[in-house]
């Protein structure tokens, strides 16, 4: 239906936006690079690949596709409420327990182990309520990424496995789209668009400054708050 569509569209606007703050980084991955060596770049003299970015993906779509109905099935107020506590204390542990200097201080000196073990903590995120970003950023640490290099990896991360759903979603839904909703549709994408690029360089600012630990403690309130709705 009409809302469908307009959700994809809005899944759109938010990929454009990741692709707009990472079109470099995305450019370096297929060999192409522009000007000086990017800022995290890294120490080390390899850099980051499509390997990286693959190893990644891999088992979050295995077990997504060997587990699809059972995943939807999950889908309930008390399931999302253990998985934002979970969530919460994943965070907490990626804190507490991440090694004091990290061993990849930038993207470029990410190992393939690394890049893999990220895409094991990313299958978290197929329990509903599970934060993608807060799954793959916490694995990143726990592994010795820094904080930094973990939040651009997932970012980057988000980019095929969001192209992929949402190219999904789109085709399922193109019946839908009519000219007379031409006008709406481009004001949510837009919209969507500029909201999630402040919202990534917010972002990114932010976590140069402050641990993940108020992330953790909005995730339980946000719990508490599925407790007291619906229970």
């Amino acid at each position: 239906d009409t809302a469908k569509t307009f959700e994809v569209v809005i899944q759109l606007g938010s990929i454009l936006a990741v692709v707009v703050m990472f079109w470099r980084r995305l450019f370096g991955l297929i060999g192409i690079h522009f000007g000086r060596p990017l800022q995290h770049e890294g120490e080390s003299k390899g850099r980051l690949t499509l390997i990286h970015i693959l190893l990644g993906m891999i088992p979050a779509v295995v077990l997504g596709l060997l587990f699809h109905d059972t995943i939807k099935s999950l889908f309930n107020p008390i399931n999302v409420m253990y998985a934002l506590v979970v969530g919460g204390l994943l965070l907490i542990a990626a804190e507490c327990l991440k090694p004091k200097e990290p061993r990849a201080p930038g993207l470029d000196d990410m190992t393939y182990r690394q890049a893999f073990m990220i895409g094991c903590f990313q299958c978290l995120a197929l329990w509903p309520g599970f934060s993608r970003s807060g799954a793959t950023i916490s694995g990143g640490m726990l592994m010795g990424v820094s904080r930094y290099a973990a939040s651009e990896f997932s970012f980057l991360l988000a980019v095929p496995m969001m192209m992929g759903a949402t190219a999904l979603d789109l085709y399922k839904s193109w019946g839908f789209l009519t000219s007379g909703d031409i006008p709406m549709f481009a004001v949510g994408f837009i919209t969507a668009f500029v909201v999630a690029l402040i919202a990534i360089k917010t972002f990114l600012q932010l976590i140069k400054r402050i641990s993940f630990i108020p992330f953790a403690i909005y995730r339980f309130i946000v719990a508490a708050a599925v407790y007291v709705v619906f229970f």
